[in-house]
């Protein structure tokens, strides 16, 4: 390590909610100039360690040491102070503050200790130093509003290092960045780590580890697995230490019996300056993957498809009869289903219990004929999915904001099983989950295939694509550039297909 002595060391953390413990005697230390992975499944406990050394949570037992010296970090504000700051996986901004202001939000220059008046020109002069140190070339004056999740997060890094941080956490920073821009902050972090910072680097993305980082930490059930040098531990090694067994198939694909008729035909739909002349077929039992780059327009086929924005063109027929979906009751009147891909943006209602999200798209099912609702039925409903679907959880009042991703992604499919749906549109199902909670994934829609679903699943994920699906459309800055049938599917023929290549 460049020094001896760690910035920042956890010595025996522990943590329990409601007499559950959720981590157990955790110990770790990171040192300046290091890049520190924190890895494991969702719900291993490593969201709950960064809070309570962020200040977020009070540990339950243990004790934390900044520069060797015992302190206790009682709030985010201690945290700041102390030299610790956290990137989050949704960038936390304010979308119609300028950029600067976002840098200094909450600790605003102000001319002097005597002033009560804000010191814009040395506050936007700063900022601009700050972007110019990460390489970052932004107009510190513009409103954020519009700028792209990379850039946002480059506004919060800045803003760490205007609070003089030392040790900055990233939970997940590039779940919604392209491949580009995922280079760029890869790029952003080694100056980080060549300037002395200490980066510690949350991620499910193990080749994005074994990248970027000197050593990698991992749990498992809230207990600390090791601490590894990231050059002595490869992939797989690290998957079986995070789930505690061999994987042999990470994707298994099982089979299904397709129906011979399409029960989905689409023809030629298009909306303008979006997507254009996309058509296939879908039948029951089938697995459709639809691949292809950021923006190349697959999720706002998803979208139309569910009528959140109507098709201008095309038809639509489900079981051999025409359709118009205008709306997502209309959609839902013809039994589809959309999970989609920000499911803590759209899928769910965070602050809700389970229960209440997964019974709030079929009212009617937990309501009597004079409108009052049936807790019991409520609560049975949630039990049945929490045990199908093996949410991880206390009971089904806990809140969902409360849950880990993979968990949560599992309650925004239940939400939709619920309506009993026939077309079942995935919107990346996996995105931003660990490799154990995606194995599950995959086991669900699988089985769903097998009940005689219609599937259709958007990845970013090519192995998800290549294994799962049953045949896969490829598009192209809105266009469709290829349908593979199964034997055909390739990775080659895929990556072709979303660089524009027609096949």
């Amino acid at each position: 390590m460049p020094e001896k002595v760690p910035v920042i060391r956890t010595l025996d953390i522990s943590k329990s909610f409601s007499g559950i413990n959720v981590l157990n005697k955790i110990s770790f230390e990171v040192y300046p100039g290091e890049v520190h992975a924190l890895i494991g499944e969702n719900g291993a406990g490593k969201s709950t360690l960064v809070k309570i050394i962020c200040g977020v949570y009070q540990p339950s037992a243990g004790e934390i040491y900044v520069d060797e010296k015992k302190v206790s970090v009682s709030s985010p504000i201690v945290a700041r102070d102390l030299g610790i700051a956290l990137i989050h996986q949704e960038p936390l901004s304010f979308p119609d503050l300028d950029i600067a202001e976002n840098i200094f939000i909450g600790h605003t220059r102000v001319k002097n200790k005597q002033s009560i008046f804000v010191d814009w020109h040395g506050k936007y002069q700063e900022a601009r130093q700050l972007l110019d140190s990460l390489g970052v070339k932004l107009d510190v004056k513009a409103k954020l509003r519009g700028l792209s999740v990379a850039d946002q997060q480059m506004v919060e890094i800045a803003s760490a290092l205007s609070q003089n941080a030392r040790v900055i956490f990233m939970d997940e920073p590039t779940a919604a960045l392209t491949p580009d821009e995922v280079g760029k902050l890869l790029d952003i972090i080694r100056l980080l780590k060549h300037q002395g910072k200490a980066i510690i680097y949350i991620s499910h993305r193990l080749d994005e580890i074994k990248e970027i980082s000197d050593r990698v930490t991992i749990l498992r059930d809230g207990e600390k697995i090791g601490t590894y040098k990231t050059k002595d531990i490869n992939r797989d090694q690290m998957i079986e230490k995070m789930i505690g067994r061999t994987i042999k198939e990470l994707i298994p694909k099982e089979p299904a019996k397709i129906a011979a008729q399409p029960y989905l035909v689409v023809k030629n739909i298009a909306i303008e300056g979006v997507f254009k002349d996309i058509s296939f077929e879908l039948r029951e039992g089938e697995i459709l993957g639809i691949a292809g780059l950021v923006g190349a327009g697959r999720t706002e086929v998803a979208r139309a498809l569910f009528g959140i924005t109507p098709i201008e063109k095309g038809e639509i027929f489900i079981r051999g009869k025409k359709v118009t979906i205008k709306s997502p009751l209309d959609a839902i009147k013809y039994k589809m289903a959309l999970v989609p891909e920000d499911r803590q943006g759209l899928g769910l209602l965070l602050p809700w219990s389970i229960s209440n999200n997964i019974s709030f798209s079929s009212p009617n099912r937990i309501t009597s004929m004079l409108g009052w609702l049936k807790f019991k039925e409520e609560q049975l409903i949630a039990d049945n999915y929490i045990h199908n679907l093996r949410i991880i959880t206390r009971n089904s009042r806990q809140p969902v904001q409360e849950l880990s991703g993979g968990n949560q992604q599992k309650v925004s499919l239940a939400k939709w099983l619920l309506t009993e749906p026939k077309i079942l549109i995935l919107d990346e199902p996996t995105r931003g989950i660990d490799v154990g909670a995606k194995t599950e994934i995959y086991k669900i829609i699988n089985r769903l295939a097998a009940e005689g679903k219609c599937i259709i699943m958007i990845s970013s994920e090519l192995p998800e694509i290549l294994t799962l699906s049953d045949r896969v459309l490829v598009m192209y800055e809105g266009t469709m550039t290829a349908l593979l049938e199964r034997e055909e599917i390739s990775e080659q023929k895929v990556m072709a297909a979303a660089s524009g290549q027609k096949l």
